[in-house]
This record gives C-alpha cells, structure tokens and sequence, in this order.
C-alpha cells in the first residue's frame, strides 16, 4: 500500500462505469521502479479488475527545453515502454499534446491517476485534466522523499528551518517498494490515437521541429538503466570523500544525478537507500542536499507563486538590489555575449561552455556564475531574467525547482544578507580571487576543455 499522504485526490468524480482501463498519466516519473503513482495505479485496476494503460504526453513547445532535452527524455521513455512490456502494460505516448490526448482517452478512463509536479505549467495540466476528467483523478508525490504538504503549509525561510521539520520524517517515508505486474493485463481496445514509435528516436526528434540551442549530448544517455550505474558508480568510487571535494571545480566529484531526477527517471528514495547504507561519513553530506536542500527548492516552487521572477525574492534582498541599481558597473555585457561565453574572466566562459556544451555545470561554479551576471547586467531584475533563462535554455535538469532556487539564491533566497557593498547591496558577493585561492582553477579549465573533446568525439 502507498503511504495515504502521498495520494492526493484531484477529482473526486464517480468511477466510471463504462471504463475499459485505469490510466497512470506518467509525466514528472518516467520510470518503472520506486514509482509510487504505477504502484497506485495498478492497486486501483486491481481492485475494479481492469487492465492498466499508462499514458505519456509529449509538448513539443514546453518552455525553453531543447532538442537535447528530449532526446535525453525519448532515451528513458523507451526504455519504461520496454520495461512495461514487460510486465504486460501497454505505453501509449501522445505526439501532439498531453491534454490532448487524454481527452481522447477520458470516455475509456475507470480511474485516472498521475505524478504529482510542481511548477507554473505542470500544475495547470492537472487542474485542466482535472475539469474535464470523467472519473477519480488522483496525483500521487513520487519526485520527493517526503510529501510536501507533510512537511509544512508554508514557504520555508532557509534550509535550518526546513531541516527542523523534516529529518524526523526521512526514515519513515523512505519506504522502498516493488512494482508487480497487474492481475490483468489482457486489453480489448485499441488506443484512440496513433502512439508514437519509440524504436527510432531519431525520426521522432525529427518530426517534433524542435529548438537546438547547445551541442547534442552524447555523452549524457537518459533513461533507468543508465541512472542506476551512475549511482553505482558515485557510491563506489565517489561518496569517500565528497564531503570535501565536491566543491573543487577541477575535479568531476558530483553523482551526475541531477539530469535524471530531474526527469523522474530515478527516485530520490533510491539514492537515500544506496547512500544512507553506506555508513560513512560523506553519506551525511551528501544527504543534505538530496533531501533538505533539494526539498527545500520544491517547498519554494510550491508555496511561492512567483519563484521564477525577481519579485518573488525575499523583501530584504530586493530592497537592497533595489538601492543599488543605480551603482556603476565594473563592465556591462549583453545576453548574446553571456550566452556565447564571452567575457573577460576565463573563468565564467568556461562554465559558461561547460553549460551549453556539456549540459551541465559544476555547482560551486553555477553559484559563481549567477554572480557575476548580477555584477554584469544593467539591472538585477535583468540579471535574474538572463540567469533564468540561460540556465533553462542549456541545463539539462533545467526548468526544475532546483534550478528555479539555484538561481534565486544567487540573489538572497534562502540566504541570509552580508555585508553592504556596491552593486550587490547585502547580497552575498563572490569573485575570482576567491576561486583562486581555495581551487585549481587551471585545473578546472582543463578539465572542461578535456571534457569537450570527448564529448566531440562522441558526436
């Protein structure tokens, strides 16, 4: 059974009679294991002795995500299509629309049930489905240890605060389970849409138009599998120690977890277990942020309506931003020179490449950069616009509730102010002769210059 404040009840229609099948709408968990929302999907065609379809549908113009992203997505949804069959359930994926193609599948639909997610257009997918839904709708959490309603009913101030109320709670809603296949998997209709084939990935990138800002990612392969061996390989090889390098921007000493939790396609619950089970001491480390600092941005995306823009920054920090607007620049550069990794400081164009050719970042670097397009933009309402935007345009965990925090604490969120100083007023300041003096920064230009022949010779 799925712990009860999981299950949220999104409409509380009838059961629909004349269903043929219960449907999982899979859309922030694209996988098969620790999936409590498949779990709960398949108790309730269990229970009304139906076979269970899941449904994926596909929005070719979602925000900022690029052709990349989706090949990174595509990659893991053929991989739970095979999986499923496995287990006798059918996939079907919609080309044109999640909304869409639900409400060709509602007149069929017992019971509909989905992820629960979080962000602006996430939510409105489901309060949409919600109003057009024939049957029970129900939202399950599966992307976050513990629920987060259970935890508080309001935006936390900073990571102490959360952590108070949380730590307890980790151990119990932690539960590991295991995915069966339903007692009935024999299905007489056939879906009302043509699904996606998901043997070519190629032709169906192909046929989305999508954007392509950034280099392909080869190096980066999406799906269960894959994610697995990266947390094989992080426990094994790389959890010894990160207390203490993780921060070093010239060693790769991150799980490289971030692009597949973001995409659902492994369970926080997973890592914790493989982690926590370790006992040693780094476990400690690098549970924080899994649990209190990842769970502290989905309380932000939650309870803030405007996490995504200037105005939803604490008042202290806007207050001071404010005041200093007017303060002279060192040097001002435009988007297109940002977005090209054109600066003066070698330092931030390297990063800067490490985004929009690898797909990702090192986080020490990313706070850096955050701070430094304050300094160098003509308002700080612009600098947090050009962030965001450069970070969901390139990041492959982009346009998720860690990057939305990520880049709101590079100008105060869940930080407290410092001292006074120009341009930045009490935000917390960062500067190149503070990576030098605690990094090998040549290092970490060589290793993102290593990283990009690779990666080149992957393509």
């Amino acid at each position: 059974m799925i712990e009860a404040q999981r299950i949220i009840k999104t409409a509380d229609n009838p059961v629909n009679k004349a269903g043929s099948y219960v449907v999982y709408w899979m859309q922030a968990a694209q996988r098969v294991r620790q999936n409590e929302a498949l779990a709960f999907a398949i108790e309730q065609a269990n229970a009304l002795k139906k076979p269970l379809v899941v449904y994926f549908g596909l929005e070719r113009n979602f925000s900022a995500a690029q052709r990349r992203h989706f090949q990174f997505m595509l990659e893991g949804l053929a991989e739970v299509q095979q999986t499923l069959q496995s287990l006798g359930i059918p996939f079907w994926v919609h080309h044109d629309g999640i909304l869409a193609g639900l409400a060709k599948l509602m007149p069929s639909v017992c019971v509909l049930v989905t992820d629960r997610a979080y962000t602006r257009a996430e939510r409105l997918w489901r309060k949409q489905a919600a109003g057009f839904s024939l049957c029970p709708f129900y939202e399950v959490e599966t992307n976050v240890i513990v629920p987060l309603e259970a935890v508080s009913d309001k935006e936390e101030y900073s990571a102490a605060t959360l952590r108070r109320k949380i730590e307890s709670m980790i151990a119990y809603f932690a539960q590991a389970i295991e995915i069966e296949a339903p007692h009935l998997c024999a299905l007489s209709e056939e879906p009302p849409f043509d699904p996606i084939k998901l043997s070519n990935l190629s032709q169906v990138l192909d046929s989305l138009s999508l954007d392509s800002k950034g280099a392909s990612c080869p190096h980066l392969k999406g799906g269960e599998a894959e994610a697995q061996k990266k947390l094989a390989l992080f426990v094994e090889s790389k959890l010894d120690g990160y207390a203490t390098l993780r921060n070093d921007p010239s060693n790769s000493h991150g799980s490289g977890l971030s692009p597949y939790l973001h995409f659902g396609q492994i369970s926080a619950i997973d890592i914790y277990h493989a982690v926590h089970d370790t006992n040693l001491a780094d476990a400690r480390v690098f549970l924080e942020e899994l649990i209190v600092r990842r769970e502290l941005a989905y309380n932000y995306v939650w309870f803030n309506p405007l996490y995504d823009s200037f105005e939803g920054l604490p008042a202290w920090a806007r207050k001071s931003l404010s005041f200093h607007e007017q303060d002279r620049r060192p040097v001002l550069y435009t988007f297109a020179e940002l977005e090209q990794g054109q600066t003066h400081d070698p330092y931030w164009n390297a990063a800067q490449r490490e985004l929009t050719e690898l797909g990702t970042m090192h986080n020490y670097l990313r706070m850096y950069w955050g701070k430094k397009i304050l300094e160098w933009s003509p308002t700080p309402k612009e600098a947090f616009n050009r962030a965001l935007a450069l970070n969901n345009t390139y990041q492959m965990d982009g346009r998720d509730p860690n990057g939305y925090a990520g880049v709101a604490w590079c100008f105060g969120k869940h930080d407290r102010p410092w001292a006074e100083r120009a341009i930045f007023g009490n935000i917390r300041y960062m500067n190149d002769k503070g990576l030098e003096r605690k990094f090998n920064m040549k290092g970490y230009l060589a290793r993102i210059e290593q990283e990009i022949v690779l990666r080149n010779q992957l393509s």
